[in-house]
């Protein structure tokens, strides 16, 4: 018999953190632990409001499965019986960590998946008005990569400061659902000839028929809000977008990502290795899958005033694997 435990937790920010879909000062998490008595797997999910998830709605869906978890449930047996979202996620991470511990073999080799390494990460600007973003864009000068958070068509001006102050930087432009088709029109026709990678979720979820979809058309669109799992491509595709933002909250977990990250892949999209805001716990997974990633934007313990013990390394833009005593 295998013994499960589900607490909340709370991280403060490290200041605070605007997104287009609000500010917070502090994250609540939910961390699951599965034991067989000997070893412990351990998984954090961040309930995410947007999605219509709490830490008590999550603990709750977690405890109605308790019984399969507590008798030896295993990965594959969890996908159909929980749908995609954060609960799933945190009992997947929990049990491929528990796998790894019991047999010995990383997360990576059980997988049959190439030796994760150090990666360049993303750095998160959350919204500010230009001449503070362009400061912070400059206060982060070890990161090549940078994501602004924008909030409607006043982020363009924030954008071309960032993009001033540094010239040696790609970007990564998050409106988080914010842009009318219009504004996209207008970000798009600004910034077509600059170093910005690729704007992500500038519509509303639904928005798929609102797009200009001619190839040629920089810079591309990545989905975040509007992906979750593998059904969503075909309709992202034939939508206009050409990225996609994979994150185990969404997804479900780990064995979802995997299936999720191969098949965008053959269908030709951009993969960036996305999370929410979480302790390196809530990274570590993802980092087990960055050989098939092209963007890594893994940036969350960096956000916090303070992390889980023995989180991930992070040498400026680096950000390294887990080691064992954190997760797989």
């Amino acid at each position: 018999m295998y013994q499960l435990k589900v607490c909340s937790q709370i991280w403060p920010i490290a200041g605070s953190f605007r997104i287009a879909h609000g500010s917070v000062q502090e994250i609540q998490v939910v961390h699951v632990e599965i034991s067989d008595g000997i070893f412990t797997g351990h998984g954090e999910c961040r309930p995410y409001p947007r999605y219509n998830e709490t830490p008590e709605s999550v603990t709750s869906q977690i405890f109605t499965i308790s019984q399969q978890i507590e008798t030896g449930l295993t990965t594959d047996e969890l996908q159909p019986l929980m749908s995609a979202g954060a609960a799933r996620n945190a009992v997947d991470c929990a049990l491929w960590d528990l796998r790894a511990k019991q047999t010995k073999t990383p997360v990576w080799e059980l997988l049959n998946i190439t030796k994760p390494r150090p990666r360049t990460t993303a750095f998160t600007l959350s919204i500010n008005n230009p001449k503070l973003m362009a400061k912070d864009a400059l206060a982060a000068k070890q990161y090549p990569i940078l994501k602004l958070k924008i909030d409607g068509i006043d982020g363009l001006h924030s954008c071309l400061a960032v993009l001033d102050a540094r010239p040696d930087a790609q970007l990564i432009i998050d409106a988080n659902e914010a842009l009318s088709p219009e504004q996209l029109t207008e970000f798009r026709a600004a910034l077509s000839s600059t170093q910005v990678l690729m704007i992500e979720q500038p519509l509303k979820v639904d928005d798929f028929d609102k797009i200009d979809k001619s190839d040629d058309i920089l810079p591309i669109l990545c989905a975040d809000e509007s992906l979750h799992t593998r059904a969503d491509l075909p309709k992202l595709w034939d939508a206009g977008y050409r990225a996609v933002n994979v994150k185990l909250d969404k997804c479900g977990g780990l064995t979802e990502a995997l299936i999720l990250i191969r098949e965008a892949k053959s269908m030709g999209f951009t993969i960036m290795s996305g999370c929410m805001v979480g302790t390196s716990l809530a990274m570590a997974p993802m980092l087990m899958l960055e050989s098939l990633a092209d963007v890594i934007d893994l940036d969350g313990p960096l956000l916090l005033a303070k992390d889980i013990p023995n989180g991930l390394r992070y040498e400026g833009a680096e950000v390294y694997p887990p080691e064992q005593n954190l997760w797989g």
